[in-house]
């Protein structure tokens, strides 16, 4: 019995996307899949290391371990035309942010480079992406960079959106903006890397046709959303890019990295082939 180790956010769209993988609702043909889960700062780091078999990574970290994994065409996070947001305490204009101190949820998310591109360098606090909603209502932070379901809570919690990153990407290239991928660990022999990707995929697609039950599971790790806002973030993620990575999201990818890298904002030019 071979055994994958599939590492992912503790976060409803990938639950959603991985539930019949994990939980025993397909046939995996003599694989067994351990499940691990850490915030996504946490996995860019481990990739590092190449230390998951199948790992969610941030976009913006790819190019630091190509030499570890290739990406996946199933399985993409991508914002069509919205996306990770700075939300603050009060209204505040655009250039504003570039006077104050953001809290954002990791150097190596796409979300924090995304606002680089935007903003270019910027005065920022890391913090743990799930507690930066809370030091805004406490007080402690005048702006936050929201990833995963603070995109749709904000406003209940009377925050204001300065920008959408997602839109101004779009506006900006024309393109969706790609924020997390799978990796695939370039030391696995191809044909478990390929079934690998052909049960991811089958996953997804039973958690689309039996969406009731795959979104009771993905409730679990919704951090308390309600079932009709765990709905609507789960359509958001989990789309037709996820279901299969078109030319788009690569152009996007590209672009992305490549602006990053000649801005200063990445370390490493994108040297291995990101596919194959």
């Amino acid at each position: 019995m071979l055994k994958i180790q599939i590492a992912h956010s503790p976060d409803a769209d990938d639950a959603f996307m991985f539930y019949a993988l994990t939980q025993g609702k397909i046939p995996t043909n003599g694989v067994t899949f351990e499940n691990v889960l850490c915030d996504i700062e946490t996995l860019n780091h481990e990739a590092l290391k190449g230390t998951y078999d199948f790992t969610a990574l941030s976009v913006a970290a790819v190019p630091e371990v190509a030499q570890h994994y290739r990406i996946s065409p199933v399985g993409a996070s991508v914002g069509d035309n919205y996306g990770p947001m700075v939300v603050a305490r009060e209204p505040l204009s655009l250039n504003s942010l570039r006077h104050i101190s953001i809290a954002v949820p990791g150097k190596k998310t796409t979300a924090f480079l995304a606002l680089q591109l935007l903003l270019g360098n910027f005065s920022y606090v890391v913090i743990p992406f799930d507690q930066i909603v809370p030091s805004l209502l406490k007080g402690q932070v005048t702006a936050g960079l929201l990833i995963h379901e603070g995109q749709l809570t904000y406003l209940r919690q009377q925050l204001y959106k300065v920008v959408d990153l997602g839109q101004w990407w779009f506006q900006k290239t024309g393109l969706p903006l790609p924020l997390g991928v799978n990796g695939i660990k370039r030391s696995l022999p191809k044909d478990l890397a390929q079934k690998s990707i052909t049960l991811l995929s089958q996953s997804i697609d039973y958690a689309l046709k039996h969406r009731d039950q795959a979104l009771s599971y993905a409730l679990r790790f919704s951090r308390n959303l309600p079932p009709h806002l765990a709905d609507r973030f789960v359509g958001m993620y989990v789309n037709h890019h996820t279901v299969q990575m078109g030319d788009s999201v690569k152009k996007a990818i590209a672009l992305l990295l490549h602006q990053g890298y000649q801005r200063g904002f990445l370390n490493k030019a994108l040297e291995a082939s990101l596919y194959s």
